[in-house]
């Protein structure tokens, strides 16, 4: 017999009792170390600073010479453990994912991270950090299952003084059932539904981004106060800080600047091994896409290559290149 009252019956009340008595366990791990006090391996230093900017392709004089900063999106970098990890780990944030594990939400994705910088870091500094536990969300659905979004929080200081504030979020999910695949006419031989690719994260500061890939233009953000290219897209310049920026579109030329051959982990929608590269575009600025149309074995770094737009499934076009004029051997 239904509920008068439109409760539902009493298995719905009771896996709804058991959601929120979840919920309330999860929610007392609030406010728990994610890691005890830690100290960073190295002091700040000017060699992994002039790496990272290598690798970003950041000229800003500001992070070089006798009074150079460190770049404010390095604040994490200086908290990192390397592959040895550091000794100092809390036991608290393991215990929230045995727990989410045990409750059947054993997917894990990153969603999201921010950033808040309290001083600039220079040369010499000590750093020190301590993470916590900051929140647990309610139970959320969304296209990849349900779960639970865990923020955890870092607290950074150099020589002592704040210096910043790092959050990174995931989602804890149970993932959501694959779709019936369509019946097979009796005697047609059996087929596997191919496997969707990941979906990129879309938020309000690079939906431009995607509106233009949808019209097949490859977009690149212009500072409206600088005039700087940038990529990928961000709220504001790095360079000047003005928040104003339009946009250039990008003629399509490039040439690999460099590159990986993924071969594992595999994964269903991909095939590899498969060449991702770093494309310099003749605007200047670099962007992660996948290098099509040549074996993985013929890209090379300086390879001049093309963009084209490439239907991965019903719903996304997504930028790659191609090698232009083709590929000897």
């Amino acid at each position: 017999m239904s509920d008068p009252h439109g409760r539902g019956g009493p298995h719905e009340r009771s896996r709804t009792d058991e959601r929120d008595e979840l919920h309330e366990r999860l929610k007392t791990y609030e406010g728990r170390p994610s890691s005890t006090a830690g100290v960073g391996k190295d002091l700040v230093n000017a060699p992994m600073i002039r790496h990272w900017c290598e690798a970003m392709g950041d000229a800003n004089p500001a992070y070089d010479g006798p009074d150079a900063s460190a770049p404010p999106t390095m604040l994490q970098a200086w908290t990192m453990g390397g592959l040895s990890g550091h000794t100092d780990r809390s036991g608290a944030y393991d215990e929230l994912s045995r727990l989410l594990d045990g409750a059947g939400y054993t997917s894990i994705v990153a969603t999201d991270c921010e950033q808040e910088y309290l001083r600039p870091l220079r040369p010499g500094d000590r750093i020190t950090f301590r993470g916590v536990i900051e929140s647990v969300s309610a139970r959320k659905t969304t296209k990849l299952g349900t779960g639970y979004f865990v923020t955890t929080r870092m607290d950074i200081w150099a020589d002592g003084e704040p210096a910043g504030t790092h959050r990174f979020r995931v989602l804890k999910y149970a993932p959501a059932a694959s779709r019936t695949p369509s019946r097979i006419p009796s005697g047609s031989p059996s087929r596997t539904p191919e496997a969707r690719r990941p979906r990129p994260v879309i938020n309000r500061d690079n939906a431009g981004f995607w509106d233009g890939v949808a019209g097949h233009r490859l977009l690149i953000q212009r500072c409206g106060g600088c005039g700087e290219l940038r990529f990928p897209w961000l709220p504001g310049c790095g360079g000047c800080g003005s928040p104003e920026w339009d946009t250039v579109e990008a003629s399509g030329a490039g040439t690999v600047y460099s590159y990986v051959v993924m071969h594992h982990p595999p994964f269903p929608a991909f095939d590899p091994p498969y060449a991702v590269g770093l494309i310099e575009l003749a605007e200047g600025v670099r962007m992660v896409s996948n290098v099509i149309g040549v074996p993985h074995d013929k890209v090379r770094i300086g390879m001049p290559v093309r963009l084209e737009f490439l239907r991965v499934d019903e719903e996304w076009e997504l930028p790659v290149f191609r090698p232009e004029g083709g590929v000897a051997g």
